[in-house]
C-alpha cells in the first residue's frame, strides 16, 4: 500500500489519499495525531507527506506519536517522501497552520545507527530513535533553493558554500526541503 498522507487536494494515481478534511475528497479521512492510525503493521512500502508534517504534531507527544505510528505501519525498507516549507522562508512563517519546522537534522534524531554514534562520542542529541523504538535513515536531502538564489547559483554570482553559509544566516535562500527516509526495519 501507498500511503499520500495530508494529501488536500494534491492526490497521487494509485495511492490511498488521506487527510483530515473530507471537503477535500480523500479516499481515506483520517486525523493522523489520533492513534492508532487504520492501517495494519508493516502494510506500507511508501509514503508522502508533502506540505503535510510541518502542520501536525503542534505538541512534542503528538508528533512523537505520529513518529512511531508512521514507523507501525511501514514496511521494511519502506520509503517516505517529505517536503517542508524551510524553516526561513517567508512561506513556513507566513502560514498560521504550520505547527513545526521539520528539518534534516531533527529527522535524523530517528536514526538509531546515529543514536548509537552519538552516544559514543558523548554528543547531548536526543537519541528519539532508541528511545521510541523507530528507525528512520535520511536517504536524501534536497535543499531546492528560493529562484532568486537559485539564478544566483546558476550565474556563477555565489558557489555552493555561500549557498550553505547564507542558509545558515538569511531567510528566503532555501524554499523547501525535500528529504526521503528508509524505515530500517528487519525483514521477517
Amino acid at each position: 500500500m501507498k500511503l499520500n498522507l495530508g494529501c488536500g487536494n494534491a492526490k497521487r494515481a494509485g495511492w490511498v489519499n488521506v487527510d483530515k478534511f473530507a471537503g477535500c475528497a480523500p479516499d481515506q479521512v483520517v486525523d493522523l495525531e489520533r492513534s492508532p492510525w487504520p492501517w495494519a503493521d508493516s502494510s506500507v512500502t511508501d509514503v508522502a507527506l508533502i506540505h503535510a508534517l510541518e502542520h501536525l504534531g503542534a505538541t512534542t507527544d503528538g508528533y512523537l506519536g505520529m513518529i512511531r505510528e508512521l514507523w507501525r505501519v511501514c514496511a521494511p525498507e519502506a520509503r517516505i517522501e517529505i517536503v517542508v516549507p524551510h524553516p526561513r522562508s517567508d512561506a513556513f512563517l507566513n502560514d498560521p497552520t504550520h505547527v513545526r519546522a521539520i528539518t534534516p537534522d531533527g529527522l535524523a534524531l530517528f536514526d538509531r545507527a546515529l543514536n548509537r554514534e552519538w552516544a559514543k562520542t558523548g554528543a547531548a542529541n536526543t537519541p528519539l530513535g532508541l528511545q521510541l523504538d523507530v528507525d528512520f535513515a535520511i536517504e536524501k536531502v534536497d535543499f531546492q533553493l528560493t529562484p532568486e538564489w537559485h539564478k544566483r547559483l546558476a550565474a556563477g554570482e555565489v558557489d555552493r558554500a555561500a549557498i550553505d553559509d547564507a542558509m545558515r544566516h538569511f531567510n528566503n535562500v532555501c524554499g523547501q526541503i525535500a528529504i526521503v527516509l528508509r524505515a530500517k526495519k528487519p525483514l521477517r
